[in-house]
C-alpha cells in the first residue's frame, strides 16, 4: 500500500518551506486568538492540498515563493472552510478531536475561521499575481456554494448528478485549484494549467468519495464517528445507489429524513444496512477506479521525472487510503 512518505519523497524540502512559512502565520499577540491558532497548527493532518499544489509547481519547474503562498493561501482557505463546516453541521469532532466551536464556542470559531480567510488574502496578495488572486477568491466561493447546497433540500437532491455538483463545489474545486497554482506559480501556459486543474478535480473526487465510504467503516482512526455523514443530514454517492437499485418509497422517505435531520438510530441503520447489501461501498470504489484512471492519463502526458512519479503515487495514495 503507498504511503503518504513515499508520495512526500519529491518535493521534501519544499515541504518543510511550506510548513516553516504556515506555522510563521498561525501565531498572533491576542491571546484567545494565539490559542486557537495553536489548536489549529497541532492538527496539520497529512497535508494533502499543499502537497498537490508543491507536486504540480516542481513537475514543471522549481518551487518558488509564489508557490509557497498559494499554497498556504489555500490551506487556510480549506482549514477555515473545515472550522465553519464544523459549526454548520454541528459536528463536535474533527480528526478525532475537539473541534475548534465545541472547544471553544460558536462565535469564536466563526471569527478564527473569518481571521484565516483574511490571513489566506493577505498571503496570496504578497504574490502580486492578479490570476493567483482570482483563483483564491473563486476557491472560497465555490466552498461556500458547495456548503449552500448541500443545505437546499428538494427532489432532485437524491442523485448522483446532484452528489456531484456538491463534492466538486466543496472538495474537488479546491484540489482542482491547488494542482492549478502550482502550475501558475511556475509560468505554465493555460492549456497546462488546465491540465493541472482536471487532475486536481478527478483527485477531489476520488478523495470525497472515499471520505463517504469511511462513513460505513468502524475504524476509529478515521477521525469521525461512523455513520456521522448520516447524522449530519447527508446521502452520499454509496446510499444514492443502494436507492436506485431498491426503488423503494420506504427508503425514499428514510433518506428525506436523514436529511431533514429527523432519522432515528434506527432509520440511520437501516439506510447503512441497505447500502451494504445493495453493493454501494463496491459502486462508490468503481467510481473511484475510474476518475484515478482520467488522473494517471493527465499525469502521463506531463514531463518525465521523479516528481511525476510522485503525482501518480500520489493519486494511489488517495484511493488507497485508510484514513
Amino acid at each position: 500500500m503507498m504511503s503518504i512518505s513515499q508520495v512526500r519523497n519529491g518535493v521534501i524540502d519544499e515541504l518543510n518551506r511550506f510548513n516553516e512559512l504556515f506555522e510563521s502565520v498561525l501565531s498572533h499577540d491576542d491571546f484567545l486568538l494565539n490559542e486557537v491558532l495553536k489548536l489549529i497548527a497541532s492538527r496539520k493532518g497529512k497535508q494533502m492540498r499543499p502537497l498537490l499544489t508543491l507536486l504540480c509547481a516542481k513537475v514543471f519547474g522549481d518551487v518558488n515563493q509564489h508557490t509557497l503562498l498559494s499554497a498556504v493561501s489555500l490551506e487556510l482557505i480549506h482549514t477555515a472552510s473545515l472550522i465553519h463546516d464544523d459549526v454548520v453541521d454541528e459536528s463536535d469532532e474533527r480528526r478525532g478531536l475537539l473541534s475548534v466551536h465545541k472547544a471553544y464556542s460558536n462565535k469564536v470559531a466563526v471569527l478564527s475561521g473569518d481571521y484565516l480567510l483574511g490571513i489566506a488574502l493577505k498571503n496570496v496578495a504578497l504574490t502580486g499575481s492578479i490570476e493567483l488572486m482570482d483563483l483564491v477568491s473563486l476557491t472560497s466561493q465555490h466552498l461556500a456554494q458547495g456548503e449552500l447546497l448541500q443545505l437546499d433540500i428538494n427532489s432532485k437532491n437524491l442523485s448522483y448528478e446532484y452528489y456531484m455538483e456538491v463534492i466538486k463545489n466543496k472538495t474537488a474545486e479546491l484540489f482542482s485549484a491547488c494542482a492549478k497554482a502550482g502550475g501558475m506559480s511556475v509560468g505554465c501556459d493555460t492549456a497546462t494549467q488546465e491540465q493541472l486543474s482536471r487532475v486536481g478535480e478527478y483527485i477531489g473526487i476520488c478523495f470525497q468519495i472515499k471520505d463517504d465510504i469511511f462513513d460505513y467503516n468502524p475504524n476509529s482512526k478515521i477521525g469521525k464517528p461512523t455513520g456521522n455523514d448520516m447524522k449530519e443530514g447527508k446521502v452520499t454517492l454509496p446510499a444514492l445507489y443502494a436507492l436506485k437499485q431498491v426503488e423503494s418509497k420506504d427508503y425514499n422517505d428514510i433518506a428525506r429524513l436523514i436529511q431533514q435531520g429527523e432519522a432515528t438510530k434506527l432509520d440511520i441503520e437501516k439506510m447503512r444496512v441497505l447500502t451494504l447489501e445493495q453493493g454501494g461501498i463496491e459502486y462508490a470504489y468503481s467510481v473511484i477506479k475510474d476518475f484515478a484512471d482520467k488522473a494517471h492519463q493527465l499525469i502521463d502526458a506531463f514531463p518525465q521525472s521523479k516528481v511525476k512519479a510522485s503525482l501518480h503515487d500520489y493519486v494511489e495514495f488517495v484511493c488507497e487510503r485508510t484514513v
